[in-house]
């Protein structure tokens, strides 16, 4: 698949359930409301979707959420479309997860071929993190994050940058990463939905963190990619590498090769813009076949927009995007 804009499209995130077992400040107000059981695809539609995809060249699939694996039964998902790695299928299955459930599916996750997943952890500090989550505990995402390397999967470390929160942080955390063999990647936060408060008071620019790193650490720039936004750079002093998603400094949009599946069937072929393709209405149609729903899918494709509009308005203080990030995966 190729947009208007010569870039092929061959990663897709699908955010398999709106629920989460945490409430992050920058992602989702204390008392969200969910989507009713009737709006959100099966496993089984899921799992369809995906491989009209992949017949489209799709070659990476990400599984988000809110929280990917508190969705019941969401092992059988990974399972079929880990049937679906190889010549002429996927080239990876991976996720993003806040850890939480890893102690108990770790296992299963590297058995249906996961080999790398992201694991948001935003602090070390276990009253931080409380705050942060509104109310979780660390130790259950530690120990979710050794449970997934002991069963061999790689792991990427998700931290936001929080202005005032965690921005003392990241000499640790990066030690602390360096120590146990897992590369950081730090973001910076995004306007979208209304999370109860005011973003102008989170954002901090990871342009000014890495200058603060560099005091320390040594990084050495790299075109190492993993096919998502982030810009690399290797850490002389620990050999893991750190990235930097900045949608807000500088959008990650030339070499956009991503679109995003919700778990309404809803395509967003870009985070920042609120066009968006329903998808649900012909994979329910019994009169849509194979070749009409991949028809569905490259209509969309040709409205993917040159880039997103991310902006924090400090007159409104108001979302660039009124959907929460739980929404849409991330």
């Amino acid at each position: 698949m190729i947009d208007p804009f010569g870039r092929k499209v061959s990663y897709l995130r699908v955010s398999v359930t709106d629920r989460c077992d945490l409430r992050c400040v920058y992602c989702m107000a204390e008392d969200m409301t969910f989507l009713p059981k009737a709006e959100v695809l099966t496993l089984e539609e899921l799992e369809r979707l995906c491989g009209a995809f992949i017949g489209l060249g799709v070659e990476k699939i990400r599984l988000t959420g809110g929280e990917p694996l508190v969705r019941k039964n969401v092992i059988s998902l990974v399972r079929s479309l880990g049937a679906r790695l190889g010549d002429g299928g996927l080239r990876e299955l991976t996720l993003t997860t806040n850890g939480t459930q890893l102690v108990k599916l770790a296992p299963e996750l590297h058995a249906a071929g996961v080999r790398r997943i992201n694991v948001s952890l935003d602090t070390l500090n276990p009253e931080k993190f409380a705050a942060i989550t509104r109310w979780g505990k660390l130790e259950p995402t530690l120990d979710g994050i050794f449970a997934a390397k002991a069963a061999g999967l790689a792991i990427k470390i998700n931290a936001v940058a929080l202005k005032g929160v965690n921005e003392d942080e990241y000499d640790a955390m990066l030690a602390w990463c360096g120590e146990h063999g897992f590369d950081l990647c730090l973001i910076e936060t995004m306007p979208m939905g209304d999370i109860g408060g005011d973003r102008t008071d989170q954002y901090l620019p990871l342009s000014l963190v890495r200058t603060r790193l560099k005091q320390r650490w040594t990084l050495e720039d790299t075109d190492y990619s993993t096919g998502g936004p982030a810009r690399y750079a290797t850490v002389r002093e620990t050999g893991q590498r750190i990235g930097f998603i900045t949608p807000m400094t500088h959008n990650f949009c030339e070499s956009c090769n991503r679109v995003r599946l919700t778990c309404t069937g809803t395509l967003y072929m870009c985070l920042g813009q609120d066009d968006a393709a329903d998808l649900r209405r012909p994979l329910r149609d019994p009169s849509v076949d194979e070749a009409g729903l991949r028809a569905a899918i490259e209509e969309a494709i040709t409205r993917k927009p040159k880039g997103h509009d991310f902006v924090i308005d400090r007159r409104r203080k108001a979302p660039a995007v009124a959907r929460h990030m739980s929404v849409t995966g991330g």
